[in-house]
């Protein structure tokens, strides 16, 4: 990978990192947007047996390259960076700005759905059925109340490993997955106090889910493309329902802080919203940020597009 690519790449690992904090959002979705998605699920799915002996045996070098090292490192580095620098504000922004922050990654979605959607080479009558099947597994995961979960050292592997599942699939928030596994508040905490312990249980259980999971999600987009873009498709269709940004909380929990999250939300209309809370539904400000939201994705697909003609002949098509 030439170093020129590096500065764009840490970037993305940034976006992925910034959308995987806010549940409903997928950082596998900016993958996919940016173009970087299967050779990201290839990468992973590299880090097999035989990379683990090269490793051992001290075979550094054909290691790093087998992996695609430079491309993970940088990638990785900056999700890292916008975790733990972004943790506390994101959490800050939806409890302070709600409607600007949600109609935002609403412009994102219905932007990237779209974008996944021309992706599908012919919607025959299978990749509607895919579409439709995964529009209504995201809508019916969305609206699963939140549990109540041990805070065991099992339970955050598993936790780790389902989460990053969700998080490679575009469309479906591997922190919306933690919310629902009842650890969202407890890892944001985690991460912003720097509890090591809890962070390093995390990061395992997502490694072994995620090496697992990419190699069925590579294989599927080798064997069964349309359908399964279709469904990715769907996914974010579906997704749409959690991120709608006008919202009555029913019902409420207290984490282990004591501090108040809402645990069941019903979607209303604007008008409805303003009559229900008394609260300002910020329409034009929502309608701001969700054009920002999709002008976002349409400029980085471009950006996308106009490097991948640029360096066009050197990249390698890994799913052939």
């Amino acid at each position: 990978m030439k170093n020129s690519r590096y500065p764009l790449l840490f970037l993305k690992g940034v976006a992925m990192g910034a959308a995987d904090v806010v549940p409903g959002v997928s950082g596998g979705t900016i993958a996919f947007v940016t173009g970087i998605y299967e050779e990201l699920l290839h990468a992973i799915k590299s880090v097999d047996a035989r990379a683990l002996r090269m490793l051992l045996t001290g075979h550094f070098r054909a290691f790093w390259q087998k992996i695609n090292g430079n491309f993970l490192f940088v990638l990785v580095a900056g999700i890292a960076v916008s975790i733990f620098s972004l943790a506390r504000l994101m959490t800050w922004l939806l409890v302070h700005h709600p409607i600007p922050v949600w109609s935002f990654f609403f412009g994102l979605i219905v932007a990237s759905a779209w974008l996944v959607a021309r992706d599908v080479s012919r919607w025959n009558a299978s990749a509607i059925v895919a579409g439709v099947a995964g529009a209504v597994a995201a809508y019916l995961i969305t609206a699963v109340s939140p549990a109540s979960t041990p805070d065991t050292w099992w339970f955050i592997l598993l936790s780790g490993a389902i989460a990053i599942c969700a998080m490679i699939l575009p469309g479906i928030s591997g922190s919306f997955i933690l919310l629902l596994l009842g650890k969202y508040q407890f890892l944001m905490t985690a991460v912003g106090e720097l509890n090591i312990g809890v962070i390093v249980l995390f990061v395992t259980g997502a490694v072994v889910g995620i090496i697992s999971f990419s190699h069925l999600l590579s294989w599927l987009l080798k064997s069964f493309r349309n359908v399964t873009i279709a469904v990715l498709t769907g996914f974010m269709v579906g997704s749409l329902n959690k991120i709608w940004p006008w919202k009555e909380t029913v019902e409420t929990y207290l984490d282990s802080h004591g501090v108040e999250h809402p645990l069941r939300e019903v979607n209303l209309l604007p008008g409805a919203f303003a009559e229900a809370t008394g609260a300002d539904p910020q329409l034009a400000q929502a309608l701001i940020f969700c054009l920002i939201g999709l002008l976002l994705i349409v400029a980085i697909e471009s950006l996308g597009k106009a490097l991948k003609s640029k360096s066009k002949g050197n990249a390698p098509e890994f799913l052939e």
